[in-house]
């Protein structure tokens, strides 16, 4: 199995809405490693690390994100997995 890690950028409604918390427990749930944060500019940012499989299906949440957010655009840039997490965090 392969694995990757993808750099995304999340952009919308995606501040104030508990976007940060879903996500770290949605990619701990897929057994994900890597971290996300809220970005100054209103976006949030997040770097995915694990077997490919699970990184597009945690990428095909963040295209909707929780129940109170919108979701406008995703950004991903995919490389190999570098092995440098260990664990999932919010980033504050």
């Amino acid at each position: 199995m392969r694995r990757v890690r993808a750099q995304v950028r999340i952009e919308g409604q995606v501040q104030g809405v508990s976007f940060r918390y879903h996500t770290r427990d949605r990619a701990r749930n897929l057994g994900l490693h890597g971290w996300v944060k809220n970005l100054a500019d209103g976006a949030v940012a997040a770097v995915f690390e694990g077997e490919e499989s699970s990184v597009r299906a945690m990428l095909d949440w963040c295209r909707q994100g929780p129940a109170a957010a919108r979701v406008d655009k995703v950004a991903v840039a995919l490389e190999e997995a570098r092995g440098e997490f260990h664990s999932f965090e919010i980033v504050f």
